[in-house]
């Protein structure tokens, strides 16, 4: 009787999650270089979570419950401060199961917030690279499963269909010239990478990288043990060590972008077309319109998709607060400045660095 009860619930636990899949809309034609470089938004925000990593987490869960690491009554816990935490919690609450979130100490209140409105539990730890230790502990204390995304992404993530980059590649009639995203695990740059390989499209993949983050100089040195020890100041992006789902050798670009930059280019894309996104996609808009102006000096053209991986109903009170960013040292003016010159000029002249 206790097999066929947990082989029916292992079945309506796979049912739960392969039902909350459906593409998400491409937002066509937001900003363009003449006519014949556009930039467009992949809006990950429409994921039912709200968040790209939706995609991942549900690829995670499926693995462990189909492989028995996850049954009834099984406490999920995970290493993450971002989005990832909230697709959690989502899914935990429709399976059931007991969900912990091990963050740094510094994560958003309205991230805690939203994890914990949907049932999840928070613990906050410092300094920030031992929440992956402590989430093992955890797991352990508890007889449950540590999902370890950042170790376990690339084995659980299909690169040759259903992912991101087979969709846009279905929702463009020719494949772009660049796919722009942000890199927390990585895992979305490496498997769309991989995706435009076995597609045989002529599309490169560009990863936007902010301040502190290891992986602009892990990429440009060469030395994928690069740390900056430092967290990243932009939720969902940038890590202080190279995370095992990264791989450089399949990026074609790697971007730099300053926190104020993205912020400003959150707010510009807020303002202007009226989504209001995390600030992980404004620095791949950010980073976007630096590829674009280089396709535009050398002369070629084509289309750049920029992955937004998050909306910013959570940020109000943050990254879209004037009173906040000015508290945090955050100055936006010169940025957004850029920006609105460009949407008045068409020519795109960035702040110095």
């Amino acid at each position: 009787m206790a097999g066929r009860d947990e082989s029916a619930w292992r079945r309506d636990a796979v049912a739960i999650l392969r039902e909350d899949s459906a593409p998400t809309p491409l937002r066509t034609g937001l900003a363009s270089f003449g006519e014949a470089i556009r930039l467009h938004v992949k809006d990950e925000s429409a994921q039912p979570t709200g968040t790209l990593k939706h995609r991942l987490v549900r690829e995670l869960l499926l693995r462990a419950v189909i492989e028995g690491e996850i049954r009834e009554g099984t406490r999920v816990v995970e290493a993450t401060g971002g989005g990832a935490a909230l697709a959690l919690a989502h899914f935990a609450n429709r399976l059931g199961v007991p969900f912990t979130a091990v963050m740094p100490a510094r994560a958003h209140p309205a991230q805690i917030a939203a994890v914990e409105d949907l049932g999840g539990v928070c613990e906050l730890v410092d300094p920030p690279p031992a929440i992956y230790e402590r989430a093992a502990e955890l797991a352990k204390e508890h007889g449950g499963h540590y999902l370890d995304m950042f170790n376990r992404a690339e084995a659980a993530v299909d690169w040759r269909a259903g992912n991101v980059a087979a969709e846009i590649l279905a929702q463009l009639p020719e494949p772009p010239a660049w796919i722009v995203c942000g890199a927390g695990t990585g895992i979305t740059a490496a498997t769309a990478a991989r995706h435009l390989r076995y597609a045989g499209a002529d599309t490169r993949v560009a990863v936007a990288d902010p301040e502190h983050s290891s992986y602009f100089p892990a990429w440009a040195s060469g030395y994928d043990g690069y740390a900056t020890g430092m967290p990243s100041r932009i939720p969902g992006i940038g890590r202080p060590r190279v995370e095992p789902a990264f791989r450089a050798d399949l990026v074609d670009a790697v971007v730099p972008v300053p926190d104020a930059a993205s912020v400003a280019a959150t707010r510009h894309l807020a303002g202007r077309h009226g989504t209001a996104y995390g600030p992980a996609a404004g620095a791949c808009w950010w980073a976007a319109m630096e590829l674009a102006s280089r396709m535009d000096r050398d002369g070629r053209t084509g289309d750049l998709v920029v992955i937004a991986g998050e909306g910013g109903g959570t940020y109000a009170a943050t990254f879209y607060d004037d009173e906040w960013l000015a508290a945090k040292g955050i100055e936006t003016a010169p940025h957004r400045a850029a920006l609105d010159a460009f949407e008045a000029t068409g020519e795109w002249r960035p702040p110095a660095r």
